[in-house]
């Protein structure tokens, strides 16, 4: 079992790959999903985003008007290469890893895009436990999850919904999945989009 102190995404050296401008999952704007989804639903009050890369749905997020925005990654290119864009709105951006627990504050809303896909499987009981940690009571935990990424190894690492429901059940209830939704050209029909509220307590 690994170690909870393992970096983020262990097995990859993020940083080099940033420095290398090797990112082919930095698509150079925010996921279309969460964009559609910002236009009838902003999220709002302060915001958490791990695993941030360039910041691209950080600055959606702000853009939609949410008090605050906070972008984290554990490269510090990535973090620097966000901060280098023109402000959006209310957004910063840290460098940190979210699976340690080095979250200052609780958050209104978690969004997750690219961090959950990337790392290990084996850190993912380590993910949900950070997010249930990260997100208020009554919160909101937004996620475009990769389903099917159409290979073998990773990342981006797959999930099935029985996986999901074992990891995040516990401490938020699934309020919305939609599979048809909006995306980058070659994921169509491979993701979810689930909407999860923080529960005020966990079932005994």
């Amino acid at each position: 079992m690994a170690s909870p102190l393992d970096p983020a995404g262990s097995g990859v050296d993020w940083e080099s790959r940033y420095l290398a401008d090797d990112t082919p999952w930095d698509k150079g704007r925010a996921h279309p999903a969460l964009v559609n989804w910002l236009r009838s639903q902003p999220l709002t009050g302060r915001i958490l985003v791990p695993g941030c890369g360039s910041g691209h749905d950080v600055r959606a997020i702000a853009a939609a008007g949410a008090r605050e925005v906070v972008g984290l990654d554990v490269a510090p290119s990535a973090v620097r290469r966000a901060s280098g864009f023109p402000q959006s709105g209310n957004e910063r951006y840290a460098l940190g890893d979210f699976l340690a627990g080095g979250i200052d504050a609780e958050f209104d809303a978690l969004f997750e895009h690219t961090c959950f896909c990337a790392i290990d499987p084996s850190r993912r009981p380590d993910y949900a436990r950070a997010a249930e940690r990260a997100v208020c009571h009554g919160g909101l935990f937004l996620a475009i999850f990769y389903a099917d990424p159409d290979h073998d190894g990773g990342p981006p690492f797959g999930c099935t919904r029985d996986e999901l429901e074992r990891l995040f059940a516990p401490a938020f209830d699934l309020l919305e999945e939609h599979r048809a939704i909006p995306t980058f050209e070659g994921r169509e029909n491979r993701e979810w989009l689930r909407l999860y509220r923080r529960r005020t307590h966990r079932p005994s």
